[in-house]
């Protein structure tokens, strides 16, 4: 006390709490241990107790749903405390200081936390398990024991939605095991709700991203070039400018416990941004590979361009056809990869024109649907589209419109081969349409807006009353063979901006130049399990219509048909639908008509598309005095039809032969 009352204005102590609450040395942690909505900082006159002097002035924040120690001192505490300090000393020079008793209600006193007390209770709500990992996040860290070895947990955010697709891991004490997913461990409290954890760290100090535990062993060494090689003695280099109490760098050296702080990890990154041609690293980086040898592989495979995302693979059926050779995929898409269907099975694509076989197709089963259905559930709840802003999403879309415009000439190919679409009206129609399609609902991604809706006022109160729009979900998509890749324009695109995900089955006849989309998409930069395509017969469609976790469905073809789906889609779930069925168009031509304008609009309205139109005229009324000559002449011209390639640029249309 001598030394504490010998100024002349007493000592003051900064402690990080909000006294009388969380006395002790590792109060913020404990803030967030017990969450806490509020955090913040005390200033308060030093006495002989701990942490029970006056209080002089205080402040707090909100926590954050995900907030760590290190997130709540650099954004507030440490800033905030400065200023305060700055403002108390004045107070106290100004003789304006208050002496606030503090109350014994509500006062706790936690101790300091140790490694030995942070391993994890597995006992508990998601929530609190979440609490536990985020306070001892970095220091000391939450542990639990896996495989018989000690692993720290770290940052850890609340989960929402349905469990990711993942690999389980068992871990000591937990009821549930855990599910190691794209994104990082799934963990899982006993009130049935998850949390994820994006990294670990083993007990040798090595930390790897929670989404690789199964696989962190799988890297070999990897042998350096020389100019690798003299890019590893750059960083020795700064290493040993860094630790300079270390008098050899080797492999084995960490950083970390060689006495570097997280200040060092900054400058380090900086250093070698300079002398290594503007490597790009991340602080997350260092703490993964704090050995000196492990830090220099993982340098070389970032330098290499190693680590990013796994490159498309497909196995194509090329055809020379058209003047040009045409690539197409034939397996199932499903989470961003061509696969064959879980049976192997396949089925023949015929070209209609000569009945040859195009492609043996992957025929997918329900089975196959389940996978698509979970990857994309998956990339809507848990994956970068969900948590993608519309002005991003509409980039997307303007990159995937720029590709098949691009790809324009052999999309039509395809769709002429496959369909038997005319060469022309496949590259102004089917394909020049979807393009405009992808392009027009581009724009709109970010315009999708609620409003808000002027109500009387529940005196005293005031009300706001709002709508929002919000994304479905998973969409299922079945489209007919008419016009394969427009039918999918029409109904992805719009399911697309808005910011939902789908599993798109293309009529079993006409499956090409929906896989070919799928293809494309993965160069516009469409995440993994966005789009999913699944080529297959009705049971494929039908498994699409009862599967539960399908939130609309969207269908175009035949009457009955749509009423099965209907009835399917109400009894599993009550989905949405939309449904575009069949037509009868009449055709009425009398007899001041310009006769053979009627004929040739007469037989473009029945032969356009090959007749494979949803308003084709099914029926033409003519007016008696003139029907004799109108049949002549529409037999005296269809007699000049003959089997045409279809890709040929002199043909515009052809009746179904």
């Amino acid at each position: 006390m001598d030394v504490i009352d010998s100024p002349k204005h007493g000592s003051i102590i900064y402690h990080p709490s909000i006294l009388p609450r969380h006395r002790g040395a590792s109060a913020i942690n404990w803030t967030l241990i017990q969450g806490d909505k509020k955090a913040g900082f005390t200033i308060f006159w030093a006495d002989d107790g701990l942490d029970t002097g006056p209080i002089l002035l205080q402040r707090e924040c909100d926590v954050a749903p995900n907030d760590t120690v290190d997130d709540l001192y650099n954004r507030f505490l440490f800033p905030e405390g400065i200023k305060a300090m700055v403002e108390a000393v004045q107070l106290i020079a100004d003789g304006k200081a208050p002496h606030i008793t503090q109350p014994e209600e509500g006062a706790t006193y936690e101790g300091i936390q140790k490694k030995e007390n942070a391993e994890i209770s597995w006992d508990q709500s998601a929530a609190a398990l979440h609490n536990w990992i985020r306070g001892h996040d970095k220091v000391p860290g939450a542990w639990a024991m896996i495989d018989d070895k000690m692993v720290t947990f770290y940052g850890s955010s609340l989960l929402h939605g349905s469990p990711p697709l993942g690999e389980e891991l068992a871990i000591k004490g937990a009821a549930k095991p855990g599910l190691v997913t794209e994104n990082g461990l799934v963990l899982f409290g006993n009130d049935g709700k998850m949390l994820l954890v994006r990294n670990l760290q083993f007990e040798d100090g090595r930390m790897i991203p929670a989404s690789k535990y199964f696989s962190a062993d799988k890297l070999s060494a990897i042998e350096l070039t020389e100019e690798e090689k003299q890019m590893a003695e750059n960083i020795k280099s700064i290493w040993k400018g860094i630790l300079s109490n270390v008098a050899v760098i080797e492999d084995t050296t960490d950083f970390f416990k060689s006495g570097a702080s997280s200040m060092d990890v900054v400058r380090m990154i900086e250093e070698i941004k300079q002398k290594c041609g503007e490597l790009e690293l991340q602080n997350e980086d260092v703490y993964m590979a704090p050995k000196f040898g492990e830090f220099i592989q993982m340098v070389v495979r970032k330098h290499r361009g190693e680590g990013k995302e796994e490159e498309l693979v497909i196995d194509y059926v090329s055809k020379d056809v058209n003047r040009m050779t045409v690539k197409m995929p034939y397996q199932c898409f499903i989470n961003g990869q061509f696969v064959n269907a879980e049976d192997g099975g396949t089925y023949d694509s015929i070209n209609p024109t000569d009945g040859s076989v195009i492609a043996k197709v992957s025929l997918a089963t329900a089975a196959d649907v389940d996978k698509a259905v979970a990857a994309a559930k998956n990339a809507f709840e848990h994956g970068e589209w969900g948590k993608m802003n519309a002005r991003d999403r509409g980039r997307i879309l303007y990159r995937l419109a720029d590709l098949m415009e691009e790809h324009q000439e052999e999309l039509a190919t395809i769709e002429a081969i496959d369909s038997g679409a005319v060469y022309t009206l496949a590259l102004k129609t089917h394909i020049g349409m979807s393009v405009q399609t992808f392009r027009y609902f581009a724009g709109w991604c970010d315009k999708i807006q609620g409003s808000t809706i002027p109500i009387n006022h529940a005196r005293p109160n005031h009300n706001l009353t709002f709508t929002k729009k919000e994304p479905l979900g998973v969409c299922g998509i079945v489209i007919p063979w008419n016009y394969p890749l427009m039918m999918l324009a029409w109904k992805s695109a719009v399911c697309l901006a808005a910011g939902n995900t789908l599993v798109l089955k293309p009529a079993q006849v006409t499956p090409l130049t929906a896989l070919k989309f799928a293809e494309l998409s993965v160069k516009a930069g469409f995440p993994k399990g966005v789009i999913n395509i699944v080529p297959g017969s009705g049971s494929t469609g039908q498994r699409l219509s009862d599967h539960p976790d399908i939130r609309k469905l969207g269908f175009t073809g035949s009457t009955p048909t749509g009423k099965q789906i209907m009835k399917s889609c109400a009894v599993s779930n009550l989905k949405k639908v939309s449904l575009e069925l069949g037509g009868k168009s009449p055709l009425i031509i009398f007899n001041d008509c310009e006769l053979d304008k009627a004929v040739r609009m007469g037989m473009g309205a029945v032969f356009f598309n090959k007749g494979e139109n949803c308003i084709a005229a099914g029926r033409l009324f003519v007016e008696e005095s003139v029907h004799d000559e109108f049949v002549r002449r529409v037999v005296r011209n269809l007699k000049r039809e003959i089997k045409h390639d279809f890709c040929l640029r002199s043909l515009s249309t052809t009746h179904q032969t």
